[in-house]
């Protein structure tokens, strides 16, 4: 909205429909000038944290949001004096310079799809978004990592309320941390505003916030530390218990002689192809994976109830958009290999170091958090034989992957010392039946016990 010189900027939708993001860490203060594009803000939505740029160059007039607070989208959250009265069609942000090799960058008045305008509120009730909404469909088209949210323009928002000075939650208030600090403070339960802090200009730092979090444990008598439950937790939680007691799931164990695997793995990594690719049990698994599921294509499907009298379906993916649960510091999250099953062995490795790189340094996007057919978690990367894992919402099956380690077998009526692990398929019983689950666990078992299968298929 445009009020004199003043440009009031609202928290966008970023991602698929959300209706809320907490804010991690303000890069601005009040009184600090900023350009179009430059990053204003970390916030953290169910889904990833994302760095908002400033739609407008000025200077920063007010905060109306605190580090830790959740704030629902289209709630005002700053504003800038831009130093442009008149005519609002006017006083529109300038352009973005495109990066190289980055994609083109939506302007304000662009529109999405449906023809809403980025920023305006849809039919659907949703705001337009830079990010654009990703349909549920198992094709999904490939696109190049983007990891910083466009420049938005804000819904016309409602007149923020007048705080006064003395009790503004932001102006004054905000302790100064870098953002690694305040991830820290919120995993220990810390409250920065109540520190004084010790770094240059009283920055507070982490070992501040270690010294009040052994404090608070040393001087409690109740031996507790609670932490709310925000943003990617809530949504998590959200999901595996619509999952767990919507879908009947059934679970099936297998235990497996993966030495020839394992063998293959350390005859690959000499040649020229793959000297330079990380080739883990993992890529192997979801190589067996993309294979096996053309033989039993429920597991690469979704049951859809019925709505306005409908009948239910079940709808069936052409391609495997496979994810693979990754433990990030701000907890379990699912990017998605897209058409997985195009790619070969190589591919597979390098699409999958990508995604593990991106889910740890925390800048996996958005929009390769949804649109997945099949999943797979690795247990035995923390030494866990087996577990029941939990469908995600919307897909059939799950595979968990047990540890790889010696283990005694039985091998042509001898004891053998051989390398094993342990399969669970968790699948969706209103879509795979027994028979198929269990065909489609052993022939996942098959391919890697005996890689050579895969000429068969």
């Amino acid at each position: 909205m445009v009020s004199g010189m003043r440009q009031t900027f609202a928290l966008p939708d970023v991602g698929e429909g959300l209706t809320e993001a907490e804010i991690l860490a303000w890069q601005v203060s009040v009184g600090d000038t900023v350009s179009v594009n430059q990053i204003i803000v970390e916030i953290e939505t169910a889904k990833a944290a994302v760095e908002l740029p400033s739609p407008y160059a000025g200077t920063v007039a007010e905060l109306f949001a605190s580090p830790g607070q959740t704030v629902a989208v289209g709630t005002p959250i700053i504003v800038i004096s831009t130093g442009v009265e008149g005519d609002p069609e006017r006083s529109d942000p300038a352009p973005p310079t495109a990066e190289a090799g980055a994609e083109p960058t939506a302007q304000p008045h662009d529109t999405a799809e449906g023809g809403t305008k980025i920023g305006e509120v849809g039919p659907d009730g949703r705001i337009a978004t830079l990010v654009g909404y990703v349909s549920g469909s198992g094709t999904v088209v490939r696109r190049r990592r983007v990891h910083r949210a466009g420049p938005l323009t804000a819904p016309p928002p409602p007149t923020p309320p007048t705080v006064p000075a003395a009790e503004s939650p932001v102006r004054d208030a905000v302790p100064l941390a870098k953002p690694p600090v305040r991830k820290l403070a919120k995993e220990l339960g810390v409250d920065l505003r109540a520190l004084a802090g010790s770094g240059p200009r009283g920055a507070i730092t982490r070992d501040d916030v270690h010294a009040s979090a052994r404090s608070a444990a040393v001087g409690g008598t109740t031996g507790q530390r609670r932490v709310p439950v925000r943003s990617l937790r809530k949504a998590t939680a959200a999901a595996m218990v619509s999952s767990a007691f919507t879908a009947p799931h059934v679970t099936e164990f297998l235990a497996v002689d993966v030495t020839p695997m394992m063998e293959l793995r350390e005859r690959l990594r000499t040649t020229r192809e793959f000297r330079e690719v990380k080739l883990s049990p993992l890529v192997f698994t979801a190589k067996a994976v993309c294979l096996a599921i053309r033989r039993t294509p429920e597991v690469n499907a979704s049951w859809r109830d019925g709505s306005a009298g409908e009948d239910a379906e079940i709808v069936f993916y052409d391609r495997v958009q496979l994810g693979i649960a990754a433990a990030t510091p701000r907890g379990l999250i699912v990017p998605k290999i897209r058409d997985a099953d195009t790619l070969s062995l190589r591919e597979l490795a390098e699409a999958l170091g990508e995604l593990t790189a991106t889910a740890r340094a925390g800048i996996t996007p958005p929009a390769d958090l949804v649109g997945g057919t099949f999943t797979i978690t690795n247990v035995g990367v923390f030494g866990v034989d087996t577990g029941t894992p939990i469908l995600n919402p919307g897909e059939s099956a799950i595979l968990a992957l047990g540890a790889v380690k010696p283990a005694p077998w039985v091998v042509d009526g001898q004891l053998a010392v051989r390398t094993v692990c342990q399969l669970a398929l968790s699948f969706d019983h209103r879509v795979v039946d027994g028979e198929q689950g269990s065909r489609f666990l052993a022939d996942v078992a098959a391919l890697l016990a005996d890689p050579g299968l895969a000429l068969s298929y």
